[in-house]
This record gives C-alpha cells, sequence and structure tokens, in this order.
C-alpha cells in the first residue's frame, strides 16, 4: 500500500459520469482492476430500500462504465429486517443487462466460513479475491462510518445487528477475510444527515439532506472514508472502525499523509454544514 494514498475529489457539475472518468484519472486510472480476468463486485450500501439513503443509479452506472472491461460485474447486497436484499438491488434496475446483473448475498449457497468477531460466518465465494470489491456509499454524518461500514452487508443473515457491539472488528474482519476493498466510492451528491435512513423523506426534501453534487474517490478505503469523515465534520479520534483500521495496518487515517487530487478539501467543505450529526 502507498505511503501516501491518493484520493480524488470532484465536482458533479458535469453530470456523475464525467466526473467519475475524471475522478479515476487523477487517482491514476484503473489498469489493475479493469480487465476480463477479474469480475467486478460492487457492494451497494443501502440499508432500506424505501428511504433515498443510497449512491445514485447514476453513481453505480458510472462505475460499471468505466469498468468496460469486465465481463461479469455483480452488484451485491443481502437481506436484512427491512427486507431483502434482492428488493433492494431493485433501486438500480435500470443499470442490469448481460454484463451487470443482481446478486443477492444471502441466497449464495457457494460459501467460505471466515470468523467474524469471533462466530463462523458463510461469506459469499464472490466476495474473494481475485474478484475486484467496490464499496460505495453516500456521504453522512453518522460516526460508524459509509465505506467500511457497508461491509456489514456481507453478513448473510438478517440479525446483523448482534454485531453493533463489535462493529469495528467484524468490519475488518471481513475486509481482511475478502482481501480488501480495491475501490471506495463516497457518492456525495447529498450530504445526508445522521444514518441517512429517513424512509418519509422526498427527492426534494432539504430537512435531513442537502445537495453537494460532490464525488469521492479512491483505492485505499481508509483514507477515502477518512475524507468523507472530515467532510461531514465528524471527529477522526471518535471514529473507531477508521482508527482500527490504521492500527490493523489497513489503510492512511492521518490527512497530512493522504494526498487529496482535484477539489481541496477546504473548498469541498464550503458545500457542506458543519456539521450532520
Amino acid at each position: 500500500m502507498s505511503r501516501e494514498p491518493v484520493v480524488a475529489i470532484v465536482d458533479m457539475a458535469d453530470g456523475a459520469e464525467h466526473a467519475f472518468e475524471e475522478a479515476i484519472e487523477l487517482i491514476g486510472g484503473l489498469k489493475e482492476l479493469n480487465t476480463p480476468k477479474k469480475s467486478l463486485v460492487i457492494k451497494v450500501g443501502i440499508f432500506n430500500h424505501k428511504s433515498l439513503a443510497h449512491s445514485s443509479v447514476e453513481v453505480v452506472g458510472a462505475i460499471t462504465n468505466a469498468f468496460d472491461k469486465s465481463k461479469d460485474i455483480r452488484l451485491v447486497e443481502s437481506d436484512n429486517y427491512k427486507g431483502t436484499g434482492s428488493e433492494r438491488l431493485k433501486i438500480w434496475k435500470d443499470l442490469y443487462d448481460k454484463r451487470v446483473k443482481a446478486f443477492n448475498l444471502s441466497e449464495d449457497k457457494d460459501t467460505l466460513p471466515v470468523n467474524v468477531a469471533g462466530e463462523k460466518i458463510p461469506l459469499s465465494h464472490v466476495l474473494f479475491k481475485p474478484n475486484v470489491l467496490v464499496s460505495t456509499h453516500i456521504l453522512r454524518g453518522f460516526d460508524k462510518g459509509s465505506i467500511l461500514k457497508n461491509l456489514l452487508g456481507f453478513v448473510p443473515d438478517r440479525r446483523k445487528a448482534r454485531f453493533h457491539k463489535n462493529l469495528e472488528d467484524a468490519l475488518l474482519d471481513m475486509y481482511e477475510a475478502v482481501g480488501g476493498i480495491d475501490l471506495a466510492v463516497l457518492d456525495a451528491s447529498y450530504a445526508y444527515t445522521g444514518t441517512g435512513d429517513h424512509p418519509h423523506a422526498r427527492p426534494e426534501d432539504t430537512k435531513y439532506r442537502i445537495r453537494t453534487n460532490l464525488i469521492v474517490v479512491g483505492k485505499d478505503a481508509v483514507a477515502v472514508e477518512t475524507v468523507g469523515a472530515k467532510l461531514a465534520g465528524l471527529d477522526l479520534k471518535k471514529m473507531k472502525s477508521i482508527n482500527k483500521a490504521v492500527k490493523r495496518g489497513l489503510g492512511v487515517c492521518d490527512l497530512n499523509k493522504i494526498e487529496i487530487r482535484g477539489m481541496s478539501l477546504n473548498e469541498a467543505k464550503k458545500r457542506i454544514p458543519k456539521s450532520l450529526k
């Protein structure tokens, strides 16, 4: 892992596709990831399919289009107490074709047992290397994070809440088991308050979110989570998943050691309320 990971912050004024292409160029391209020899797995973060708190169809579509050499792309999610993974994956139905498919992790019978916070959990075979793993989630004022918290959706059963008492260890155990996140994409089209899960919010509502029109991208998931947390006004010292990830050698959280390209952090912060908590 590079000592100075690169994170791109890009304005989406010209659309998600153009912004994502620019971000990828800024972080050095996708040469080692965008290949017909590897399948692409996109872990979309969506807790509730009735809420607005998820990466947009445009952003996820930009990701799939950028991986133009990947012959097999799966958008993955699992069941939870709000519903099935298949229900939530319908959000991105307009993207599905012969190459891009929805994949419910809870329905996969081909699994590998992994030690997750003291439990043996069967994780879907698609999550493991050599497959390329992308984690995409929203910008939100939630101290549990977004990009790393997204990995709780790897757990195939609905009783995921049992891991909340050891959440950070559970997330990082799974991170290490599958070989890490290859690309982190923070969809900052909007900045959301709290967890962002407000099922009765409407697209035009501004009570729970504000339009920011940014995208944050990097190959060091911890660095992307760090930049996102800083944008959201969170206290990095209280972000347990970030700090534990650094102790495990999984990434960088020192902003002085993260090279930010594109829009500066200070410029991006001007679009976001001082605190979204």
